[in-house]
């Protein structure tokens, strides 16, 4: 089956600033495409290219085999969209809100009524029908804006930072309403600073500086740096630090709550030397071992090589 998101050497610049330089990506139905990177790595403006609501300086994007540029309102029928700032109607109760949107995407007073009642038990907003909307909370905010999203059973869903400033539980809760959502069928893709959502996702895409770094699943990404993560606890946690960072083979160090994670161009050496190195300078080791990366330690590490490369 062809993918349901498919764009190719997508670019998009801002006077002198480059947001999106020759991203390509396919996303297939039933799949979560996680986007991660830094501020400004050009994750909103891509989104916005996939829904239309910017022109690509070059490139081509399709929704469910519309082209977004030459058939836009033909691939805007297939995606809900979910900005990375609440942005529907405060004024209005949910239920109003609902209606509206619903009208907005051409749906029937009967369809939109159904459909209404489906989607307030979908993301768990029954009984809040004649409450504004500026009186939700953050979290109640983000499942009416997916809920208006859902409203036309897009084929396509595309989500920026949807949970950003909400609580974990939120979090989880807004994940499971997502996985019921994939098993539907529907292409996600969400950008997400968050890298357990994003090890949530089948593959991921890391972006900086505009450009699509690397993609892959998961367990492909934290492969990149098998074997080259060692996990140190330690105090006095300053001097451990010192001492890790003056090793040859230590490439950086980076606090993990009470532990120190420590990228290394090969472990034998540091996994050698630093005991005593640690012992000599003071510093009392509690574990000192080699663990598998995290998602992070991959991420920090693409960053950290020099413009990303």
């Amino acid at each position: 089956m062809p993918p349901l998101i498919e764009a190719l050497t997508l670019h998009k610049s801002f006077s002198h600033t480059r947001a999106v330089a020759g991203v390509s990506l396919r996303v297939d139905g039933g799949e979560a495409y996680g986007l991660v990177g830094p501020d400004g790595a050009g994750k909103t403006t891509l989104l916005r290219l996939l829904v239309g609501a910017l022109d690509a300086d070059s490139g081509t994007a399709q929704i469910n085999g519309y082209d977004v540029a030459r058939q836009t309102e033909l691939a805007r029928q297939h995606i809900g969209y979910l900005a990375q700032r609440f942005s529907l109607y405060g004024d209005l109760t949910v239920l109003e809100n609902l209606r509206f949107f619903g009208e907005v995407r051409g749906l029937g007073e009967a369809r939109v009524k159904a459909r209404a009642e489906e989607l307030l038990r979908f993301v768990g907003l029954a009984g809040f029908e004649s409450r504004r909307a500026d009186a939700l909370s953050g979290g109640m905010k983000q499942k009416l804006g997916l809920a208006c999203a859902l409203i036309h059973e897009p084929k396509v869903l595309l989500l920026d930072e949807p949970t950003t400033g909400v609580d974990p539980v939120t979090r989880q809760d807004f994940w499971q309403l997502l996985i019921r959502v994939l098993a539907q069928g529907t292409a996600v893709v969400v950008s997400t600073p968050y890298m357990d959502e994003a090890a949530r996702c089948n593959r991921i895409g890391f972006m900086h500086s505009g450009r699509l770094l690397v993609e892959g699943t998961p367990r492909e990404l934290a492969a990149m740096l098998n074997g080259r993560v060692l996990e140190l606890i330690a105090q006095p946690k300053d001097r451990a630090r010192r001492v890790a960072q003056a090793d040859p083979a230590v490439e950086d160090v980076l606090t993990f709550g009470d532990r120190f994670h420590l990228r290394v161009a090969e472990p034998a050496g540091p996994l050698a030397r630093l005991p005593a190195a640690l012992a000599e300078a003071g510093v009392t080791v509690t574990r000192l071992r080699a663990i598998p990366p995290s998602l992070e330690d991959v991420f920090i590490s693409l960053l950290a090589q020099p413009d990303g490369k």
